[in-house]
């Protein structure tokens, strides 16, 4: 990175109108998503609550495949791989063809993205370690996550105008926290590992790619390809949801058969629409048993690591890698950007909903007691680092407004901003 670089530059109009596509999109997942999980904690501590649970647990599917699995773990293995493909698609453009393909501008979100998923971690070992409980180390990974949805769904709620350089950081830190993720899932949570049918996995996936790379998009083809890629890969004891990322990483960006944008256009809604919100729902259920029983969780210390994980130990990753890689490049803040702007995006990132709600089940268990003090830890954290963020962002919004007006403004209408005309 150069001595006169900058951080958080606005980029060029293709690339800014593609990421304020997306961000519309999960916008509103993200209310989706919000309106799901909070409908399934009133319904799980109703006096109905016996029945979430029931439908929850309902087992469905042939056994023959090793696939009867409870609803709820179909939201989780069969549902979210619909929500991976979409960030495989995501990553592969990013490195292919976004931000991550210029190692100068892939920089900031990596490390700021290292950076958020060591020191939450880090925290989570430490409150649980000084507990004395190392039995619960293995949810370190819950609160290294960052949901893009959810956070755009509290940027919708507080109205803000976030400069579209911020926006691209915050949904390119979310694809590399993504990324993290799966790796970390597929390196520390699987229980077993089955070398055959993960060999056999290879030959649907691969004539899944073969049909893509050379333009064959045909549901009828891709589908049934896709879904034995799937079975198999959830049969060798590897999480389903990678055989999603990794079916994302072969359609094609650029070139004669480029899809992933036909793709994205496609499944995105699903993805944001359908899948994750299902899955919120069936995973953001837990009984916290009343005031009492929420205040003997929020004391617990998986609760606490996860919460201090969220609220702080992200926010602190994102913000200090982000400060540091400036001082030692010598590369200052884009023109009327604030280091408080870039605190409140750091807060955002603390909004872990989605992917640490998968994580702290593969952690802990369904159904466990473990696992419900890592669910409200989700939850209280997500919740308040949010509200931190949109305290912090509401305080710039006067000055996200100007920069907003003339990002927008198009005296010559000709359909691009001109602060992205030469």
């Amino acid at each position: 990175m150069a001595a006169d670089s900058r951080l958080f530059s606005r980029g060029s109009w293709p690339e800014a109108s593609r990421v304020s596509e997306v961000l519309r999109r999960e916008t509103v997942g993200g209310m989706l998503l919000l309106f799901a999980a909070g409908a399934a904690l009133v319904w799980a501590n109703s006096p109905w609550g016996s029945a979430y649970r029931a439908v929850s647990e309902f087992t469905v599917g042939p056994e023959s495949l090793h696939l009867r699995l409870s609803v709820a773990s179909w939201a989780a293995d069969g549902l979210l791989a619909i929500f991976f493909f979409v960030v495989g698609l995501e990553l592969k453009r990013e490195f292919v063809a976004g931000d991550l393909r210029d190692p100068a501008r892939a920089a900031l979100p990596i490390a700021a993205a290292i950076g958020g998923m060591i020191v939450p971690a880090a925290i989570f070992i430490g409150v649980n370690l000084t507990a004395g409980e190392p039995e619960n180390l293995g949810g370190w990974a819950v609160p290294i996550a960052t949901d893009i949805a959810f956070a755009l769904a509290v940027l919708a709620v507080v109205s803000t105008h976030l400069p579209t350089a911020l926006r691209t950081f915050l949904l390119t830190l979310a694809v590399m926290d993504d990324l993290l993720a799966i790796v970390v899932i597929a390196a520390f949570y699987t229980d077993h590992l089955a070398l055959g049918p993960l060999a056999l996995a290879l030959a649907p996936g691969g004539l899944f790619a073969v049909a893509v790379q050379r333009g064959l998009t045909r549901w009828w083809v891709l589908l049934p390809l896709g879904a034995a890629t799937w079975a198999l890969v959830h049969a060798s004891g590897i999480h389903a949801t990678v055989a999603g990322v990794v079916l994302g990483f072969t359609v094609p960006v650029i070139g004669r058969h480029a899809c992933a944008e036909h793709f994205e256009h496609r499944l995105r809604p699903v993805s944001a629409g359908v899948a994750v919100p299902v899955f919120a729902f069936f995973a953001a259920g837990v009984t916290v048993g009343g005031l009492a029983g929420l205040a003997d969780g929020l004391r617990h210390p998986v609760t606490v690591g996860v919460m201090a994980g969220l609220v702080f130990g992200k926010p602190i990753g994102v913000f200090i890698t982000t400060f540091l890689l400036a001082k030692f490049t010598k590369a200052t803040l884009d023109d009327d950007l604030a280091w408080r702007d870039v605190l409140g995006v750091a807060l955002l990132a603390g909004i872990g909903f989605t992917v640490s709600l998968l994580i702290g089940e593969l952690a802990f268990g369904y159904g466990t007691v473990t696992g419900a003090d890592a669910k409200i830890g989700v939850l209280v954290g997500s919740l308040m680092a949010g509200a931190l963020a949109a305290v912090v962002l509401v305080s710039r919004n006067a000055a996200h407004r100007r920069i907003h007006d003339r990002e927008t403004a198009d005296a010559d209408g000709d359909g691009v901003p001109d602060v992205y005309e030469p």
